[in-house]
């Protein structure tokens, strides 16, 4: 699908409304009762874990990047003058859902902010509460369609992008790069964009998959984008249908080597019940894959709200 394309309609141009709850999303996998007992019920039932970090945020140099990973698919990425925030989320349930893992940090630990990247409006991703309180949020940057709801969030400017397309400011550039995977937030609205983000500064790019299925589309970035380090998604993925939308640890070894990254810093798991997979199964298939291939040298699976120096 091109960026911007509408889907869900008629050829009369009305939109179609969903007639199951399976079709509310693209695997049509929803079925009340196991969704219920998998991620709601053994959620509920199942003590949170992880703890607050006290914030250490390292002294940079030029050329030097930090990364912290808040949890699900949120990081502080940090240069010496610079503070970038993608995908922030630090609620402790969303609707229903509870969040299995405390956030890294506090949000009234972190350091101001000067930009933030949102993927998609999904709300384990765009979540309006955390967004609101950031430290003075400066720039947002987001894919088509989603501005009308960052407006009221404390953002100086927004800016939107389509797939390839690219926002600079100062020394730094971010360009918007395709996905497999879908942006509505709700039924009603499926012409928001959704994609990742390649953030490149002081010669070093970072490389955030944003939620994404394996597609061919990973072999372009690698060869015109090649990010230094790659935020790839490796949980959501069991049953199988949800591999439509998802990928496991096996695919994402394989997008690591498409896009020629050289540092693997695993995401999306381990803090939301989204699947049926246990929360500890993809950390642990990751590295039994990357032993096999003899990638270990090149994985950094993070811990929660400590930084790390790249």
């Amino acid at each position: 699908m091109e960026p911007g394309t509408s889907h869900g309609h008629t050829a009369a141009g009305h939109r179609k409304l969903p007639r199951s709850l399976k079709e509310l999303t693209p695997t049509k996998a929803f079925n009340p009762r196991t969704f219920f007992r998998e991620m709601v019920w053994k959620a509920l039932i199942t003590r949170r874990t992880g703890e607050h970090q006290q914030p250490k945020f390292p002294k940079l140099d030029h050329g030097q990047l930090a990364l912290t990973w808040i949890g699900h698919a949120s990081f502080l990425v940090q240069f010496n003058d610079l503070n970038a925030l993608i995908d922030p989320n630090f609620a402790n349930w969303l609707f229903f859902l509870k969040r299995l893992r405390r956030s890294g940090l506090k949000i009234s630990d972190l350091p101001p902010i000067d930009l933030v990247l949102l993927t998609h409006a999904h709300f384990d991703h765009f979540h309006k509460p955390s967004l609101r309180k950031l430290p003075h949020p400066k720039l947002g940057v987001m894919p088509w369609g989603m501005a009308p709801l960052a407006k009221g969030l404390g953002f100086s400017r927004i800016i939107e992008l389509k797939w390839w397309e690219s926002f600079s400011h100062g020394d730094w550039k971010v360009t918007l790069t395709p996905c497999k995977h879908w942006g509505a937030r709700t039924i009603t609205d499926k012409h928001r964009g959704y994609g990742g983000f390649v953030l490149e500064h002081q010669g070093r790019t970072v490389y955030h998959a944003g939620d994404s299925a394996y597609f061919e589309g990973f072999k372009e970035i690698g060869s015109r984008l090649a990010p230094e380090i790659a935020l790839l998604p490796i949980g959501a993925y069991y049953p199988e249908s949800f591999r439509k939308v998802h990928m496991g640890p096996d695919e994402a070894v394989k997008v690591f080597r498409e896009v020629k990254a050289k540092w693997f810093v695993p995401m999306h798991y381990g803090t939301f019940k989204l699947s049926f997979e246990e929360m500890d199964e993809p950390p642990r298939w990751l590295r039994d894959l990357a032993r096999r291939d003899q990638l270990t040298p090149h994985l950094r699976i993070m811990q929660e709200g400590v930084a790390e120096v790249f």
